[in-house]
């Protein structure tokens, strides 16, 4: 395989008439790493990946793919191959002419491109179905047929469009698993969208979270999951409490807020100034039915659900201007001092668990 190539994306922007897809972001990706694209339905994921692999034009801004900026390049000439949501298989040719597709068009000899197609069927452990047809293969099986026509090109970047989300959950484990193995094996840069938490955690190298076209956070998942950028991402990952107030102390480490009812809480980063609005993140998974919370550290709430999750038990309760606020507590723990609907709990944490939110324009 060819060497992996470094993304840098330099201030790009997507516009559709006035309304902006994509807002000058910045990214950079490094050569040889797994890339996820994470956020909601709208968010400029797809767009950004379109506009790398050259199905897109770029408003303004420039994409580098190692030392050349491919901005006004044609897709086939960036390094790059591109797997599609839907697989976008040709029905009636078989496997190995479907793999086999873009070294046709670029009249490779037919011996050569079909043993070429044969290394990479090996490659995804496809090469026994060479001979089917697309509507003899099962999801999970078509998406590896159309993993093997990517990557026949010899791209320096692969770029995927959602490529699990048609599967079955047990199979997006599996298959999960198998693109990890493949980006791992052949070293190139891999970029892949998705909507899916978990599915970024699992594979990325690199977690770029968006939201209304514009980058919250780019870090390494146990940074975005640990230590979240801003209140979106904290919302968004489902791992952090965000509570929102205004400023009413500070010192050199941290700050204290007031909600709107008057609870105050406070949390340890950057320091905002007194009268300034600031949100606070509490992990979910650090707080604990406890009536001993230091001031600042906790309140009493309400429970108004609760789920059991074998291992662990999610608890939600509001109280202290807090709607919804998530604690998720071992079982042993939980049936230690069980609660239902409708009782009053306190509940604690430690001042690390706790930490200010940063803004995209601080």
């Amino acid at each position: 395989m060819s060497k992996a190539a470094a993304i840098d994306i330099a201030s790009v922007s997507k516009l559709y008439g006035t309304t902006a897809a994509v807002r000058s972001i910045n990214l950079k990706v490094p050569a040889g790493s797994y890339c996820c694209l994470l956020g909601p339905s709208g968010c400029g994921k797809s767009t950004t990946l379109r506009m790398i692999a050259g199905h897109e034009s770029i408003t303004s801004g420039d994409v580098r793919l190692g030392n050349t900026v491919v901005t006004d390049l044609p897709p086939a000439r960036r390094g790059t191959a591109m797997m599609f949501q839907s697989y976008a298989l040709f029905p009636h040719l078989d496997v190995t002419d479907n793999v086999a597709f873009s070294l046709k068009m670029k009249g490779v000899a037919k011996d050569e491109r079909r043993a070429r197609a044969a290394e990479m069927l090996k490659l995804v452990h496809m090469e026994t179905f060479a001979t089917r047809k697309p509507a003899q293969l099962s999801g999970g099986q078509q998406q590896r047929v159309a993993l093997a026509r990517a990557l026949i090109t010899d791209p320096e970047a692969l770029l995927l469009d959602e490529p699990l989300s048609a599967l079955d959950p047990f199979l997006k484990i599996r298959m999960r698993a198998e693109l990890k193995r493949l980006q791992s094996s052949l070293g190139i840069t891999f970029v892949h969208v998705t909507h899916s938490q978990e599915e970024a955690m699992a594979l990325a190298d690199l977690v770029v979270v968006m939201n209304d076209g514009r980058i919250e956070q780019a870090a390494e998942p146990r940074t975005v999951f640990e230590r979240p950028a801003t209140a979106f991402v904290a919302r968004f990952m489902g791992d952090h409490n965000v509570i929102a107030g205004r400023v009413v102390e500070r010192n050199a480490t941290g700050i204290s807020i007031e909600v709107e009812s008057g609870g105050r809480f406070r949390a340890e980063g950057a320091v905002r100034e007194i009268g300034e609005t600031a949100d606070i993140a509490v992990r979910t998974d650090h707080v604990r039915i406890a009536g001993d919370a230091e001031p600042g550290l906790g309140f009493t709430g309400t429970v108004t659900n609760v789920e059991y999750r074998g291992s662990s038990v999610k608890l939600t309760a509001s109280g202290a201007g807090i709607e919804d606020f998530t604690a998720i507590v071992s079982d042993t723990d939980f049936f230690a001092r069980p609660v239902a609907v409708g009782e009053t709990v306190p509940l604690a944490w430690q001042a690390e668990d706790a930490l200010v939110l940063g803004r995209l324009d601080s």
